[in-house]
């Protein structure tokens, strides 16, 4: 299947917001990862949970595509990759982790507001999360903040479940941001088709609605580094935790557990 062009004025817009949509990116890759996600569901690691709160049903999983084949597919053999390495302006394309969120109908709980760099052992300005959907979103979809990727503090890393501090040390991120309330913010967020994706900054706050339709919002997200990643480490336990993955702080992503799928 092609990969899909990705024109300068894509690249300019996901600099300068941290976000673009990008349309028909994976649209011949939906039943592939319908499936992928059906056999994750079916087949949960460790780190799987649900944190609807009793209502309704929020399913996430992570770091499991070594073991789901479509995934490993999407991985080696779908244009994420190239699209990554385009967007961050990067030689290359160092796969970091896959994310498996499903919203089922009903379900209540938003996705807070955050960032997903500070819960990562790895920093630099180049990387990139695609947030996939199968299945038509409005009002579900993802939202994200234009230009947060550029703020000079973190936002507070909160537990999905309860909203509860990560980390300590409030006082060296910002709060949680209120952009519906907050003119001075602005959201970006799209209606979208199954194999739509929205490719953003790991640095760029984002959030969603809940699920208060009829049909499922299943998504996949997969997660890519660039050329001047490298790890770091943060105050407590990361999530992915990855333990004994043996790095120390400036060194590259070890190659063998997180493999550069993309070389210009």
């Amino acid at each position: 299947m092609a990969t899909p062009k990705i024109d300068v004025g894509t690249i300019a817009d996901y600099q300068r917001d941290g976000a673009v949509c990008i349309r028909d990116a994976f649209k011949g890759w939906v039943d592939v990862i319908a499936d992928g996600i059906e056999r994750n569901m079916q087949n949960r690691s460790a780190t799987a949970s649900d944190i609807a709160g009793g209502k309704g049903s929020f399913f996430d999983d992570y770091c499991n595509w070594e073991r789901i084949p479509e995934f490993v597919r999407i991985v080696r053999e779908s244009p994420a990759a190239e699209l990554a390495a385009a967007v961050m302006q990067s030689r290359s394309a160092q796969f970091f982790h896959d994310h498996v969120l499903v919203k089922e109908p009903g379900t209540q709980k938003p996705t807070p507001w955050h960032q997903d760099i500070p819960y990562y052992f790895v920093d630099g300005s180049q990387t990139v999360s695609f947030w996939i959907p199968i299945d038509p979103v409005k009002e579900a979809t993802l939202r994200l903040i234009a230009g947060s990727h550029k703020w000079e503090k973190m936002v507070l890393p909160v537990r999905w479940l309860n909203d509860a501090n990560f980390y300590a040390g409030e006082g060296d991120y910002l709060p949680v941001p209120d952009p519906d309330n907050d003119p001075s913010m602005k959201v970006l967020e799209w209606e979208m088709e199954p194999g739509d994706a929205i490719l953003f900054d790991f640095r760029t706050a984002h959030g969603a609605r809940g699920n208060m339709t009829s049909a499922r919002r299943r998504a996949l997200s997969l997660r890519w580094v660039g050329d001047d990643a490298h790890y770091v480490e943060r105050p407590g336990r990361t999530s992915p935790p990855y333990p004994g993955h043996d790095m120390k702080p400036g060194q590259k992503l070890r190659e063998d557990w997180f493999p550069i799928v993309f070389r210009s």
